[in-house]
């Protein structure tokens, strides 16, 4: 049997570890070992996304872990969640936009906004179909600048081919012009053009 220790890890980094090392398997099981109920929940909840069977123990220790068996998927189930490629920008017929007005993501605990904003940058990076543009206005140009905890997933984003464009106008309201790291400028028009043009567009 697999395993995959993920004990210590923050959401969604258990889900996306499990989710590969699925995708490295032709069949069997494979264990995911976790700290708290919350990520099991999760793991859980990517079982029931795959049509996979899962087994969920809660331990003495404070671990908790969860069995997946792959050879257990659902007849006629879609397989495009296990598939090993990589993932690619939509399509021009269905584009995603991003829209990133904040460094936070939520509000109440600026804290807390700033790790799940981490984390949902890092998601951005593992879904099976990456959006055609990722768009940061108001403090959320901050995270395309120096220094920035999601600088590198946002440069892998725009490596795989997503666009990603940061307001100058906020850039320049924080001083920031200088230090943009990773996509390029743009302005208002160019933001509610992109905006208008997808098929989706996707808030935090």
């Amino acid at each position: 049997m697999e395993q995959v220790d993920a004990r210590g890890q923050a959401c969604p980094l258990p889900v996306v570890r499990a989710k590969k090392a699925l995708a490295a398997m032709d069949a069997g099981r494979l264990e995911v070992l976790v700290d708290n109920a919350t990520a099991a929940d999760n793991l859980e909840s990517l079982a029931r996304a795959l049509k996979c069977t899962a087994h969920r123990e809660d331990r003495d220790d404070g671990t908790f872990a969860v069995t997946f068996s792959k050879g257990a998927v659902a007849e006629g189930a879609s397989q495009s969640a296990l598939e090993t490629e990589p993932a690619a920008v939509s399509d021009a017929g269905a584009a995603s936009a991003v829209v990133i007005a904040s460094e936070f993501m939520g509000s109440g605990d600026d804290e807390l906004g700033a790790v799940l904003m981490k984390g949902f940058v890092f998601a951005l990076t593992q879904l099976d179909q990456l959006p055609s543009t990722v768009l940061l206005y108001n403090s959320g140009v901050k995270l395309a600048c120096e220094g920035s905890a999601s600088l590198e997933d946002l440069t892998a984003l725009q490596r795989a081919g997503v666009e990603v464009m940061s307001c100058g106008t906020c850039l320049a309201h924080f001083g920031l012009t200088e230090r943009l790291a990773v996509g390029e400028v743009t302005n208002m028009y160019a933001i509610v053009e992109k905006q208008a043009a997808a098929a989706t567009v996707i808030r935090p």
